[in-house]
């Protein structure tokens, strides 16, 4: 496996927990449930991401200022889940801000995939790729394998 595809497994799992907390209504276990779920997902994902795929793009030229907007984009999206965080999941306001989410996240898992990974696959070696890979998904395993509060 190489760092895309590990990012891609992740990203189709973002899209999925989007797609099915914007389909809720109201103050509900399930909606907490989900959205405690996306929140960990996104929040642990761009850490890691940052860490293991972004900070090596900024040694290079081509793709140091695509790795810089899409971590300036991780920061809108935590900045998301913080205004959803504070507001009272049972307001219709709150599916507004959970839509604006879904259209941050969406808009910068595609820009990702089809602009930032092509620049990646010109930055870095094959051995980097499946490198990065293997740090990442050891690194996101331990996540997953700790308890969730």
């Amino acid at each position: 496996m190489n760092i895309f595809e590990a990012l891609r497994k992740d990203h189709d799992k973002q899209r999925a927990l989007l797609e099915t907390l914007t389909s809720t209504s109201g103050s509900s276990d399930l909606r907490d449930e989900i959205f405690k779920d996306l929140k960990e997902q996104l929040t642990e994902h761009a850490k890691y991401e940052e860490r293991y795929f972004y900070k090596p793009l900024f040694d290079h030229d081509i793709s140091q200022s695509m790795a810089r907007h899409s971590v300036a984009e991780h920061k809108q999206i935590d900045d998301l889940i913080e205004e959803l965080e504070s507001a009272d999941q049972s307001s219709s306001s709150w599916l507004v801000i959970a839509k604006k989410l879904e259209h941050k996240v969406l808009h910068h898992l595609e820009e990702e995939e089809r602009e930032v990974f092509q620049l990646a696959g010109k930055a870095l070696t094959e051995t980097e790729k499946k490198e990065l890979a293997q740090t990442y998904e050891k690194n996101i395993k331990k996540t997953e394998a700790r308890p969730h509060v």
